[in-house]
């Protein structure tokens, strides 16, 4: 999908044009695209198109999926990748489901005693590896917004995690990053947050405190901070802050700062 020359891209976007007024309900939907210029604005809508011809996205029933909400899921996806050039990020998986709720999924966990456990547990979200995303379309519906929650991004930050095997929360690194930086930033927050879980199971933590479960989760967390709390992720772990930054390739921090000063309702949105 990423390889197309230009003019094949201009073919698929011929093909299938987005609704001026659908993408316009798009944006006012999706609050943590505010803030981006005329050029970004095209480029994601584009990506939208190329995303949706490559991805199958499979509704079970009691899921309604129509165009605009098709491009409401889209949006969000692309939106990590904004930057990151013409590469497939999101290879290995070619399916989306959209469940119509939670749903139980079997667990299993290996201790370091060497004891194996399983368990069901209710999830709204998963990324097999080599296998789709599944996503319940109520926590679908619930992103978008300032309020530290995303389950697009945080189940596709799996998939890009998983970009070097199995998902440790480290993705693959751009060239003028260091595996060390982000080790030691990310690490350290990590311990830090299973410290204070340690002591106190029921602490308040700056960020989710699923972000304790292991490393991929801390991955996904703080990915879904970096996009919908950048504020509350820089004044916890700034050095988790610049490494997402770096990666990701984009100032989300920056791009809130401005619309608070351009818009004063901004301030009120943590």
């Amino acid at each position: 999908m990423w390889s197309l020359n230009g003019w094949r891209r201009r073919r698929v976007l011929a093909r299938h044009p987005v609704d001026q007024a659908v993408w316009n309900r798009i944006r006012q939907r999706i609050a943590i695209l505010d803030g981006l210029n005329a050029e970004q604005d095209q480029r994601l809508r584009d990506n939208c198109v190329f995303f949706l011809q490559d991805k199958h996205l499979n509704a079970l029933p009691g899921v309604d999926l129509d165009d605009e909400q098709r491009l409401f899921l889209a949006a969000q996806a692309q939106l990590p990748l904004l930057n990151l050039g013409d590469l497939n990020w999101y290879q290995g998986f070619h399916e989306l489901l959209l469940y119509p709720d939670d749903f139980v999924s079997p667990q299993r966990h290996r201790d370091p005693s060497g004891v194996e456990h399983e368990w069901d547990a209710e999830h709204s979200g998963e990324a097999w590896l080599q296998g789709p995303v599944i996503l319940a379309w109520p926590g679908v519906l619930a992103s978008g917004g300032w309020d530290a929650y995303n389950l697009v991004i945080h189940e596709l930050a799996h998939k890009l995690d998983m970009l070097n095997g199995t998902a440790n929360g480290m993705p693959p690194l751009h060239r003028d990053m260091h595996g060390k930086d982000w080790a030691k930033a990310m690490q350290s927050a990590y311990d830090h947050m299973n410290r204070q879980l340690d002591h106190d199971p029921d602490a308040v933590t700056a960020i989710d405190p699923y972000a304790a479960e292991n490393p991929a989760e801390f991955f996904a967390v703080t990915s879904e901070y970096f996009f919908s709390a950048p504020d509350v992720l820089a004044e916890a772990y700034p050095a988790v802050y610049q490494q997402l930054k770096g990666f990701y390739r984009q100032d989300t921090l920056a791009r809130l700062r401005h619309l608070q000063h351009e818009h004063p309702a901004y301030t009120s949105h943590h």
